[in-house]
């Protein structure tokens, strides 16, 4: 198949741009280049595979230079680890790959790895853990061995242990310095609740409780073929590569069926919450709700909605608060959408602190403006341009491609979903986004979120209505003394 980008030269839109100016001469004005219709867009598509024991594999050739690439996405992330040890799958992704395996330390395969300039990583995330491997093609067969060994015998060593939870106390110990990190984190805790798996985050006591065996008995309940979907690019025979993979894999007996657990999600009330912090002469805030996922049929329509709203430099939002306004140095957001669970719908401002109610009402007005004001014509043009015109950047090589295969297996969308979505924005009506924001966008519903400096402020937060002080102390570690609780806003 045809690939509309071939590296290491422009991109066909920009090229089809270029030629059209100087096949017809200089332009009087701007306005007058011609500008051709986007090519068809058409990846080259990986071999999908499944092998008897359940596992997926994905092969994508890429002759390019004498690499090979893999990644394999096990089922089972952060979400599902017990309350009591948060912060589990994030220890168990470090020490999987620096504890080794039975036969090799994890000193001895980071010396093996750097004399190949190849690499073998693990890590965990929300709803997965991973390993990935990146090597020359002539090192494939031996750094192909660390990866398989890892896999299955790994070692959990326990000074490695030791050293991970260390370090995650460090972040602990660190995680309220930064506004934008705070923000992030306290926000997600009032679109899902606080307890929620899809907002909790580690703290002393939860790290300290994770033991070398809760590691060894996560890798031995997740990780098995029928778990797994594996992908593999570079330079290498699909053929070839399939027969190695199968032979690999082919005595690996098949696991449980994995089953996620039914996650409840619990929205904070709607009204003001403020994170008093007074080393800062700023504040960030967040209006969030929740939103909805991927497989929405209005995707492609908040999509638009959100580029031309708040999603850059030409957006309604940065147009109006930042640009003509002078209110925000950082203003943006829209509507969430998430891939198996409903993302947060969240529009950010970031001010001086003496400008912080004045933006809220600010982002509050803006709102309101989309029923009597909806977006233009011009705003959702440009905003389905800038997609698609920004859309094969993020596709550009096989590999990319391959881990977005990767993703709708993974989360059971159908294949084509890539090549679905530029024609799902070409379609987008001006109708269809006028739709969103009655649809997603409710003030009445919203959580709004404030981190700053309370006694700056240029009106108090209480003007808007009630105030809900919330404390970010953090936990004493075990054997500390417990920290005194941070004092709750007068105001």
């Amino acid at each position: 198949m045809k690939n509309t980008f071939v590296k290491g030269r422009l991109p066909a839109a920009i090229f089809l741009v270029l030629a059209s100016i100087f096949a017809f001469g200089q332009a009087a004005d701007w306005q007058q280049i011609r500008i051709p219709p986007l090519p068809n867009f058409q990846p080259i598509e990986p071999k999908r595979i499944e092998l008897p024991n359940g596992m997926v594999l994905f092969l994508q050739e890429d002759h390019e230079l004498p690499l090979v690439d893999g990644f394999a996405r096990i089922r089972g992330g952060s979400r599902e680890e017990p309350d009591a040890k948060t912060g589990l799958v994030d220890v168990y992704g470090e020490v999987w790959r620096t504890g080794g395996t039975n036969t090799k330390t994890g000193d001895e395969l980071d010396d093996f790895l750097e004399a190949h300039a190849a690499k073998v990583e693990t890590g965990g995330s929300l709803d997965s853990t991973s390993i990935g491997l990146s090597c020359l093609k002539a090192d494939f067969e031996e750094v192909f061995q660390v990866f398989l060994d890892l896999l299955r015998d790994p070692e959990f060593r326990p000074d490695k242990l030791e050293i991970a939870q260390k370090g995650m106390f460090d972040a602990i110990s660190r995680r309220n310095d930064d506004i934008n990190e705070i923000i992030g984190r306290e926000s997600a805790k009032l679109g899902y609740g606080t307890k929620s798996p899809y907002a909790r985050v580690p703290e002393y006591a939860t790290v300290a409780a994770i033991t070398r065996q809760d590691l060894i008995n996560w890798h031995h309940d997740h990780v098995y073929p029928n778990n797994i979907i594996l992908g593999l690019s570079g330079d290498f025979d699909s053929a070839a590569m399939e027969a190695k993979l199968r032979q690999a894999f082919a005595g690996w007996a098949k696991g449980p069926k994995f089953k996620p657990e039914e996650i409840p999600i619990s929205p904070a009330k709607p009204g003001y919450y403020l994170v008093k912090k007074e080393d800062v002469n700023q504040s960030a805030i967040r209006m969030v709700e929740l939103g909805t996922t991927r497989k929405n049929p209005d995707y492609y329509g908040i999509q638009t909605f959100n580029e031309a709203f708040g999603g850059g430099f030409a957006s309604r939002l940065f147009s109006v608060i930042r640009s003509r306004l002078g209110l925000a140095y950082a203003v943006g957001g829209g509507v969430g959408t998430g891939w198996d669970h409903p993302g947060i719908t969240r529009l950010g401002v970031g001010t001086k602190s003496q400008s912080t109610v004045e933006s809220i009402q600010a982002l509050y007005s803006q709102i309101d403006e989309l029923q009597p004001h909806p977006l233009t014509e011009d705003e959702v043009g440009r905003a389905k341009d800038s997609i698609l015109n920004s859309f094969i950047f993020n596709f550009d090589t096989p590999e990319k491609v391959l881990r977005e295969k990767m993703a709708y297996e993974f989360y059971g969308y159908p294949l084509d979903f890539l090549e679905r979505y530029r024609a799902g924005i070409e379609k987008v009506s001006n109708e269809e986004v006028a739709r969103i924001p009655a649809k997603y966008l409710h003030k009445n519903k919203m959580a709004v979120l404030v981190v700053g400096n309370d006694a700056e402020f240029d009106k108090p937060l209480s003007t808007l209505g009630s105030v809900t002080p919330i404390d970010i102390t953090i936990p004493s570690a075990p054997g500390e003394e417990p920290a005194k609780p941070a004092k709750p806003s007068s105001k």
